[in-house]
């Protein structure tokens, strides 16, 4: 029995590779910045997303969409008035998206599409959806790539930033509405619970190679593919979650490559 006789897992192959792409771009920029939890803030307002398309009716997609970029927008207001505190914003706008999700779930009556999105549920993913992750995937690889140097810069020091002519403040804010909208499309594939590991765990994988920072972005991509097309053979011929499957391999890497290095 191959992987490839069924369409559904072809579909869930391009779109993991997909996001296991730009994920780990993500995931550079706010390990360098040191705001890791940024990851979990926006998941759990994409959280509350996903209950706003299941009660509406529409695209969860869509809902998780518009709600983590008011979330995002949000996340840069209220960092921008305490610079100084970054992990405020962050613990803010998770707590904001935890209480509006808990709201909006006494709305929700599909409870078991509700917990695809939990913990993901890559190979049941609908047609609409699997086009749209693909076109936000492209826009935000193109658009990233676009700012890579300009967030370099800034995620080593925005102050030198600022003296060497880079609009700051406008490239901020760019950043978060494409973690965003990365977040929000991840959101059906490994889960809203473990989009940011996949954030960070590829990236910590990465930087074990001690490559400058251009290196360490392809490579922490790189890394997220293997992780996301070996978790989706083995949860396919063992018969496990997808999204977890993805997480608990990145996790195994990183540890052997931990205990390598201290050799």
């Amino acid at each position: 029995m191959s992987i490839f006789e069924y369409s559904y897992m072809i579909k869930a192959l391009i779109v993991g590779i997909a996001v296991s792409i730009i994920i780990p771009f993500m995931g550079i920029v706010v390990v360098n910045k040191k705001i890791s939890v940024i990851g979990d803030a926006l998941s759990h307002v994409s959280l509350a997303g996903v209950m706003l398309g299941l009660m509406t009716s529409t695209s969860p997609v869509l809902g998780a969409i518009f709600l983590c970029i008011i979330g995002s927008l949000f996340l840069e207001f209220v960092r921008t008035r305490f610079p100084g505190y970054q992990e405020m914003s962050s613990a803010i706008l998770m707590s904001t998206g935890i209480g509006l999700a808990s709201i909006l779930s006494g709305f929700v009556k599909k409870s078991a599409n509700f917990e695809s999105y939990l913990f993901g549920s890559i190979i049941a993913i609908p047609e609409f959806d699997f086009y749209l992750i693909l076109i936000v995937s492209a826009i935000v690889f193109i658009l990233f790539t676009y700012l890579f140097k300009d967030l370099m810069y800034i995620s080593f020091d925005e102050s030198s930033a600022r003296l060497s002519g880079i609009n700051v403040d406008r490239v901020n804010l760019i950043f978060m509405i494409l973690i965003a909208v990365t977040i929000s499309v991840s959101a059906r594939t490994v889960g809203i619970l473990i989009i940011s590991s996949l954030m960070v765990i590829p990236v910590a994988c990465a930087m074990q190679f001690r490559m400058g920072y251009l290196k360490t972005t392809i490579l922490s991509s790189v890394f997220g593919v293997l992780f996301t097309i070996l978790g989706l053979f083995i949860s396919f011929y063992i018969g496990l979650k997808p999204g977890g499957t993805i997480v608990l391999i990145g996790v195994l890497f990183l540890v052997i490559l931990l205990i390598f290095k201290r050799r």
